[in-house]
């Protein structure tokens, strides 16, 4: 016994070991660090190494564990600001494009396979939902900086689509939806839906709340508090799901809470949370990988592909843009989270269900999810980078990495110590005088201490420590941390950088704005804020004549606080997207086509103007929109 539970230890290290050591791998290729651990899986299971692992209920166990830390980790790191920018279009595709690409991929199951509409709608709900864990490590980890209204509502929405989609698995699978055979989903579904968002929103409100009390108000050992956060996380989902609630939810809302609200010890939480992260990410995509037998994998590969395929290139196109057109996105944007519906551990752990309560196709489901997740992983998940950037969507970082070393002070003070290395091309060792209220409380200068009023200048691989408050945090990056390459690219944000409360008539004695009577004496902020619609962000720009003006530079409210200026010449090629029409797009085909219509056609050719003359008229992708060009 004593030797078999040693083998098995030693097996499970070695293969996070592994998992851990082919992350180097796949920064270096750039290949998807969740395909490279469900690899490692798949190569360690009975077709590849041997170790044969068939416990359906322990896998379903220890995915779900795992993406409740993964969930609740991913709703700590999001900001109010991230979500109020996305709520709306990210529940709505978290709700009504999960339904309806769920409908569209049975669809094509139907004919692909010749499955039962139960059974294809099944499959398709199975399929349905984006991934957290891979959506967000990609996002985050990968080193893709997007448009802020963008990057949030993919990660909102990955990390609240879960509840819908494991609620419809278990109504088919249970046998709830009877009806569903016959084409819908009865009212009482609908029911049971509301009552599990309900409940498990409440759950999660409260049970956030509970975290930040009891991390702020008792006296633990410090160590001990990462420990409880994450007891008291697994206990929101156990007591959603008790109170018929649904647990995910629950524990993306407790994160959300806690995370927006001031505690004690928050570095440590911090980094508690991403290395446990990190352990449970490997943990859940290992678990599937060996659960997998991939010699059964040729039997359906040619259907699941082209479902994979169906998927990514009608399915979820589609729904993206039925439920986002309405939100004032551009055809751009709605090109890429399009692209970025990641399918992963969740559909495999879905997938198992059929298959633990026997259902005939439960393992065709299964085989057929697993293929359909590898595809996602290999295609999307390799060239979510690429796409960004041939869409104009990525925004260069302003600032490199911060290493903030939490101080607790007597009294309650709401202080933090934030340690930098002066990069060589950071702002202060470039010669920028440092503020007095950032003047640093210790400097380390190749080993040797240093008096904070003799360190002089600051001079590159200084470690420098001030000790502030977390609102001057942003401004303190500005002047250690190393300026990402791009940041300053014309392109993106203009060649010549103005103060916001600089007036129109001002600049147009200078450069040839082509201005109404009425907006020479705004600000450029004011003419800016009149003109872009939503929060605006960096790289917003408005084309005026020949000019545009870009916003540079936004506070945490997102007032403008500093503009460029980018001549017509500096203008990239925007990529046109032939798919994903605006509002305004459709209205102008739709006043062409009953032109053509109404008049004569020798008239309707010459006057009405053609569905190419509308595809031309300004959108959300013209360099006057709300995101910069590429």
């Amino acid at each position: 016994m004593f030797d078999f539970m040693n083998i098995a230890i030693l097996i499970g290290a070695a293969l996070v070991v592994a998992a851990a050591f082919t992350s180097l791998l796949s920064f270096r290729f750039g290949a998807p660090l969740l395909l490279v651990f469900l690899l490692v899986g798949l190569l360690a299971g009975e077709d590849g190494l041997g170790i044969r692992f068939d416990n359906l209920r322990a896998a379903y166990f220890v995915g779900s564990v795992a993406l409740v830390i993964i969930l609740f980790d991913s709703g700590y790191a999001t900001r109010l600001a991230m979500l109020r920018l996305a709520a709306l279009p990210s529940l709505v595709l978290a709700t009504a494009g999960v339904v309806l690409t769920a409908v569209l991929v049975a669809a094509a199951a139907e004919v692909i396979f010749g499955l039962s509409w139960r059974d294809g709608l099944l499959l398709g709900i199975i399929v349905a939902p984006t991934d957290a864990a891979a959506v967000f490590f990609l996002l985050r980890v990968g080193g893709i900086t997007l448009r802020d209204r963008v990057r949030s509502t993919l990660e909102v929405e990955s990390g609240s689509n879960d509840p819908m989609a494991i609620f419809l698995t278990l109504a088919l699978v249970g046998g709830i939806g009877a009806s569903a055979g016959a084409g819908g989903l009865d009212v009482g579904i609908l029911g049971d839906l509301i009552l599990q968002v309900v409940v498990g929103g409440i759950v999660g409100f409260i049970g956030g709340f509970v975290i930040v009390q009891i991390v702020n108000r008792t006296g633990f050992e410090p160590a001990l508090y990462p420990i409880v956060v994450t007891a008291l996380a697994l206990a929101t989902y156990a007591v959603a799901g008790m109170a018929w609630g649904s647990g995910f939810l629950a524990v993306y809302v407790a994160g959300l809470v806690s995370g927006n609200i001031r505690m004690r010890h928050a570095v440590a939480l911090r980094r508690f949370q991403e290395g446990t992260t990190w352990l449970a990410q490997i943990a859940m995509f290992l678990t599937l990988g060996l659960l997998a037998t991939p010699s059964e994998f040729p039997a359906v590969a040619l259907q699941a592909g082209a479902l994979a395929v169906f998927l990514m290139l009608v399915a979820r196109p589609l729904a993206v843009w039925i439920c986002l057109v309405a939100f004032r996105f551009s055809r751009r944007e709605m090109a890429f989270i399009s692209w970025v519906g990641l399918r992963g551990a969740v559909s495999i752990m879905l997938a198992i269900l059929p298959v633990i309560v026997g259902m005939p196709n439960g393992r065709l489901m299964f085989n057929t999810a697993f293929v359909v997740v590898l595809a996602s992983l290999l295609v999307q998940g390799w060239t979510i980078g690429p796409m960004a950037r041939f869409l104009g969507l990525i925004v260069p970082a302003r600032a490199g990495p911060v290493d903030r070393i939490e101080l607790e002070l007597p009294g309650g003070g709401e202080h933090e110590i934030v340690a930098y290395v002066v990069h060589p091309e950071s702002a202060v060792a470039k010669g920028q005088r440092i503020p007095r209220w950032a003047r640093p409380s210790l400097v380390i200068r190749d080993g040797s201490t240093l008096r904070p009023h003799r360190f002089g200048k600051p001079q590159a691989g200084d470690h420098v420590y001030v000790i502030t408050t977390p609102e001057y945090v942003g401004l303190l990056d500005r002047l250690f941390a190393a300026r990402a390459p791009g940041a300053d690219d014309p392109h993106l944000y203009g060649e010549f950088a103005l103060q916001a409360d600089i007036r129109l008539s001002d600049i147009s004695r200078s450069y040839p704005l082509e201005l109404a009577p009425g907006d020479q004496q705004l600000t450029v902020g004011e003419f800016l804020r009149r003109e872009l619609t939503g929060d605006i962000e960096p790289g917003d720009r408005v084309a005026v004549g020949a000019v545009d003006i870009i916003v540079r530079r936004v506070n945490e409210v997102h007032e403008i606080l500093e503009v460029g200026l980018a001549m017509e010449q500096t203008r990239a090629a925007i990529p046109r997207i032939p798919l994903f029409q605006t509002p305004r797009e459709l209205g102008a085909l739709f006043r062409g086509w009953r032109a053509r219509r109404s008049a004569p056609r020798s008239r309707s050719t010459r006057e009405a103007p053609s569905s190419r003359e509308a595809s031309k008229m300004p959108d959300a992708d013209s360099p006057s929109d709300a995101g910069p060009s590429a």
